[in-house]
């Protein structure tokens, strides 16, 4: 048998392209892993703490992503208007720090609150403030006094 060379020229192309071709292939998501990682949900960890000083009381509902907070917070002051509100936050080390907006004597307001947190409870933290873009806010973090203000402990958090 008898090959020309413009057909073995060919051939070898053929078979050098072969050899050279990866076998390996990166395999392309699939819509089935496409579905699987949009279905993925994070779950946050919720803690609820409450506390009372005299007449007055104080419930705080924390869903915790690794450091993102959100939550509840409600104050029930004796002969003064209660506040409640939603807590949106991070986590500094063990201190939340958090805007609070909340609707108290007919007007909604936003104001910073700060939580020293434990598995046994939490410790509001107080501090300086000023308005600052309408809202206020501490002027100095680290200036923050934990143990003057509401102790909390932490409860089960109640069924919605």
């Amino acid at each position: 048998m008898k090959i020309s060379i413009p057909s073995l020229f060919v051939l070898l192309s053929i078979t050098v392209g072969a050899c050279n071709s990866t076998t390996t292939k990166e395999a392309e998501p699939t819509s089935r892993d496409t579905t699987e990682a949009e279905m993925k949900v994070m779950i946050p960890g919720m803690v609820c703490y409450a506390g009372v000083v005299g007449k007055d009381s104080i419930f705080l509902k924390t869903e915790k992503f690794p450091t993102v907070v959100t939550g509840k917070l409600q104050y029930n002051f004796n002969e003064k208007d209660d506040s409640n509100g939603d807590i949106d936050g991070v986590m500094h080390g063990d201190t939340l720090v958090a805007a609070y907006t909340f609707g108290a004597e007919g007007t909604t307001s936003v104001r910073e609150v700060a939580f020293l947190l434990s598995e046994s409870g939490a410790i509001e933290g107080y501090g300086p403030m000023e308005e600052k873009d309408g809202k206020m806010v501490f002027t100095n973090r680290s200036q923050l006094s934990f143990g003057s203000g509401f102790n909390l402990k932490t409860i089960p958090c109640p069924q919605q």
